[in-house]
């Protein structure tokens, strides 16, 4: 086997792991932007309740009420720093992800470029041992038609 087809096969499994590495990568990026929404959505539902709670305030409300949207807030505010850490976790995992991914594309193509100067030293190897052959022939060619005259 040619070394260029034994690079080749090499290649060929670097691809596959760099595809598969990248199918990784896109997973974790679509799980990333589904929790920036649900993060982007607490923090929105969390706002809209401040506001309903500081225009009940302006009007007036009992204190058990008051307490009620206090505690219900903190809650938010709890969730909230719950769901950022879970994004700040996801996001660690995309940049590390991101690297793999990274690390076996580079390998890919550092061997592609390998293989592909294999593959034209061989076809340049290939042309100048067929150019021999062709010398050769034309020069056994014209020895034999130079010894046949001769002989006549």
């Amino acid at each position: 086997m040619k070394k260029s087809q034994r690079i080749k096969t090499i290649v060929e499994i670097k691809a596959t792991q760099e595809k598969s590495a990248l199918e990784v990568l896109g997973a974790v990026q679509r799980k990333l932007q589904g929790m920036q929404v649900q993060v982007e959505g607490l923090r929105n539902y969390r706002k809209e309740y401040q506001d309903r709670f500081d225009q009940l305030g302006s009007r007036g409300v009992n204190i058990a009420q008051l307490l009620e949207f206090r505690s219900f807030i903190d809650k938010l505010d709890k969730a909230i720093i719950g769901q950022e850490q879970v994004l700040r976790s996801i996001e660690a995992e995309v940049i590390a992800k991101r690297k793999i991914w990274e690390e076996l594309h580079h390998k890919t193509q550092s061997l592609q470029k390998v293989c592909d100067s294999a593959l034209v030293i061989e076809m340049k190897q290939e042309a100048k041992r067929e150019q021999q052959e062709q010398d050769e022939r034309a020069s056994r060619i014209g020895r034999n038609n130079s010894s046949g005259m001769g002989n006549a």
